[in-house]
């Protein structure tokens, strides 16, 4: 039986860590698991293979012992990566700033820079660099590959990524729109063409990644152009539990009404707001169903995820001076068909024919427009963990 060959695609966060053994080519995922409460009491670690879950209560101190308890976990359900011809280990990292445009392999150099960076995201950065450190010592001659969440968006133009704010800002503490789900945007853009049969080159494409965190990006010729986050993950679109665009004024007003610090404020943005703040529940099945028994909060939180999405798609029309593509993807935008009806027959005058039955039917890839329709409507659900896999492959053969 001829051996496996793969990357190993980690995604640490600062108390977890989620991984899978992928084939770039073929986006084939062989085993993926996922450790939780990584520091703390009662860690748990889940390792799916062949259909099969494996769920196990370990003590996971830190960031080593997890990516032990994963290769234990590889080594006791399979695949041995003992017997896995490994190219890489393929590390999703969130900031990159404006450092990174291209995924990188891993050096000191480089994770200098990442630490350098995390005042960009500091609840992000830190458990990235945990992990890639962990992994070095536990695969020590495999080379390791950063992917950014933030090098597709490299390519917006200055007029997408700058602030209207003091020179100094921009300069000095690094204050521009970066924009996030990166590799979600690539991977999806890319796909997207495929179904269609057409040039990536030639495409204008508004992508709509709807999920807990959601966020619009423009892609012309395969490039980002616009995208709706900016500095953080808290710009753009409604959200779980962030809200998306605000009037920046705002902070200030409830600092003198309300007596909010710093802290209550980005709390409140970060983990109080968006579906959750509107309508009691961050959930958008949850608001779906109460918004089908009436309720007006429920409504009121759909109404307003509509709203934000036809603004970003409307504008990006207009950024990309056409639109031939529009593509939903992520959980909500993957499952919901409600809001993707909401959202395309809006676009009814721009030429935009929603084909009702592809819509509330079916589950994968597929086109849900009408053939008539002028802009292709499509479903792509997303895969960040082949979409990086491909990138850190592509990187060590490169070399």
């Amino acid at each position: 039986m001829p051996r496996l060959s793969g990357v190993l695609v980690v995604n640490a966060g600062s108390s977890s860590l989620k991984y899978q053994l992928v084939d770039p080519t073929t986006g084939a995922c062989f085993a993926k698991g996922l450790i939780e409460r990584i520091g703390l009491d009662a860690g748990v670690v889940h390792h799916e293979v062949d259909g099969q879950r494996h769920v196990l209560e370990r003590d996971v101190a830190d960031h080593a012992a997890a990516v032990t308890q994963m290769t234990e976990a590889f080594t006791a359900y399979g695949p041995d990566l003992g017997d896995v011809d490994l190219l890489a280990v393929g590390h999703r990292v969130v900031h990159g700033g404006q450092d990174f445009a291209d995924p990188t392999l891993v050096t000191d150099e480089v994770l200098a820079t990442v630490e350098r960076l995390i005042p960009l995201a500091p609840l992000h950065n830190p458990g990235n660099l945990q992990g890639i450190r962990a992994t070095q010592s536990q695969f020590p001659d495999v080379p390791q590959v950063a992917v950014f969440d933030t090098a597709f968006h490299q390519t917006m133009p200055a007029a997408a990524s700058t602030y209207a704010v003091p020179r100094a800002w921009r300069e000095e503490h690094r204050v521009r729109r970066y924009g996030f789900h990166g590799t979600s945007h690539a991977y999806v853009s890319r796909r997207a063409a495929e179904l269609l049969g057409r040039p990536l080159e030639e495409l204008a494409t508004v992508v709509l990644h709807l999920g807990n965190g959601a966020s619009a990006t423009a892609v012309d010729g395969g490039r980002s152009v616009d995208t709706s986050m900016g500095l953080t993950p808290l710009e753009g679109l409604v959200m779980g539990t962030r809200p998306g665009d605000l009037d920046p004024g705002l902070a200030r007003h409830l600092h003198h009404v309300a007596g909010l610090t710093v802290e209550d404020y980005d709390r409140a943005l970060s983990k109080e707001s968006g579906l959750l703040g509107l309508s009691g529940s961050a959930d958008m099945r949850q608001v779906q169903q109460r918004r089908a028994a009436g309720d007006p909060d429920a409504q009121l939180a759909f109404d307003v995820v509509v709203h934000r999405l036809l603004h970003y798609v409307g504008g990006y029309a207009a950024v990309l001076g056409r639109l031939d593509a529009l593509v939903f993807t992520a959980g909500i935008g993957e499952n919901d068909a409600q809001l993707r009806a909401a959202v395309v027959e809006r676009l009814a005058g721009f030429g935009v024919e929603l084909d009702v039955e592809a819509n509330g039917s079916g589950r994968g890839e597929r086109r849900i427009s009408t053939d008539a329709s002028r802009v292709a409507v499509l479903v792509v659900p997303t895969n960040e963990e082949w979409e990086i896999a491909r990138q850190a492959a592509e990187v060590v053969h490169a070399r």
